[in-house]
């Protein structure tokens, strides 16, 4: 059979603009419907969980502590079970969440004879209750007064808007804000127009990191090429140095308040017998780098760090053009003969800046040689 061999220069079907066009709009509706309903259905599951713990707690209330005992339970044996997303934490936003949105009325909006805590919601009537996303009612529950909530909730409903908008009206006191002004419709009207930077994609909306934790998916895709390319040959290099690095993970999430963060690099140092927190930039070193380092210690100091390993040392690696910087973040850690420990077992900063840059310039090369390559 000839095969038929398509050029640029070939004829396109009467009428495929049109085509074209429409199922490119049916699968940009297909993928907003589905992260909709994955949301959707996350919260509802959620809102349930809450309220299947608060009916436990009141079972169980002349029982001092038994509340804490049931949530650390829980999160132990959902963890086993389900993996990520059932941390003390989140099972307690849970729990907020159905104490903060009690449903006291039936979907025809009678009241109901029945409470809501005797009444079993199926899940596909929670969801069209809930019609913002999981993200925004974390967000929405870190907003303590309840009518600024509500206000934000009731503006987020009416516009449409997205979580990053939702968090950056809060953030700018969006409430505040439009209470003092003498034109409140005014206020109403120019906070709904969204900026470039809320737009949220389908692939943003299934990579939300609640989401992943939802559906037990591993989030290493959302790397760049590059970036995951160079981390993968430092890494390399730190194991092959032979001073005691253990590889730990790659891209490791975690939360602080209602913000997530990724590492780039985990490894543990046997010989220090502590983790070693690896942060890649691909810009200039700032100050907020540094901090943020700080912060990613202290926080696996408290959560990652067993009881007898030593506190974790961040290592900020800098790949900008021209310039290349290693720097330990050792300033945190209990004393200076520790720190100075630290520095004598850990690779030198100048060995780590010159396998840096001779890895982006020759990462670099490659990149350019590549689409010369397949244009031949």
């Amino acid at each position: 059979m000839a095969k038929i061999k398509l050029t640029k220069s070939a004829a396109l079907p009467a009428g495929y603009a049109g085509i074209h066009g429409g199922i490119v709009e049916l699968l940009d509706t297909a993928r907003h419907a589905a992260a909709r309903s994955v949301n959707a259905l996350m919260t509802a599951s959620y809102w349930e969980i809450g309220r299947r713990i608060v009916e436990a707690e009141q079972q169980g209330r002349r029982r001092a502590g038994y509340g804490e005992q049931l949530i650390a339970r829980l999160s132990g044996d959902l963890t086993a079970r389900f993996g990520r997303g059932f941390s003390r934490q989140n099972l307690q936003q849970m729990r907020s969440f159905f104490l903060t949105w009690p449903i006291c009325q039936t979907l025809s909006g009678k009241s109901s004879s029945v409470s809501s805590a005797e009444r079993f919601w199926r899940l596909d009537e929670l969801a069209r209750m809930f019609t913002l996303p999981w993200s925004a009612y974390v967000r929405l529950l870190s907003v303590k007064d309840d009518h600024a909530r509500q206000f934000y909730e009731t503006e987020a409903l009416r516009g449409g808007w997205s979580v990053r908008q939702l968090d950056r009206q809060i953030g700018s006191q969006f409430y505040e804000r439009t209470a003092l002004s003498k034109n409140k419709a005014a206020m109403l009207v120019k906070g709904a127009r969204p900026t470039p930077e809320d737009a949220i994609t389908p692939g943003d909306a299934i990579k939300d990191p609640y989401v992943l934790e939802f559906l037990d998916l591993k989030d290493e895709y959302s790397e760049s090429d590059f970036e995951q390319a160079l981390t993968r040959r430092l890494e390399d290099f730190l194991l092959e140095l032979g001073d005691g690095f253990t590889f730990v993970g790659r891209q490791r999430r975690l939360r602080i308040d209602q913000t997530w963060y990724r590492v780039d690099l985990l490894l543990f140092h046997r010989r220090l017998r502590c983790l070693v927190i690896i942060d890649l930039k691909l810009s200039p070193l700032t100050h907020a780098d540094v901090g943020q380092m700080h912060l990613y210690c202290n926080y696996a100091k408290e959560h990652w760090t067993l009881a007898d390993e030593n506190p974790p040392v961040g290592l900020i690696l800098c790949a900008d053009k021209g310039h290349a910087l290693a720097r330990y973040a050792l300033e945190g850690l209990p004393s200076k003969i520790m720190a100075a420990n630290y520095r004598t077992v850990l690779p030198d900063a100048e060995l780590l800046q010159k396998e840096l840059e001779s890895t982006r310039r020759l990462m670099e090369s490659h990149r350019a040689i590549a689409p010369k390559a397949r244009r031949r």
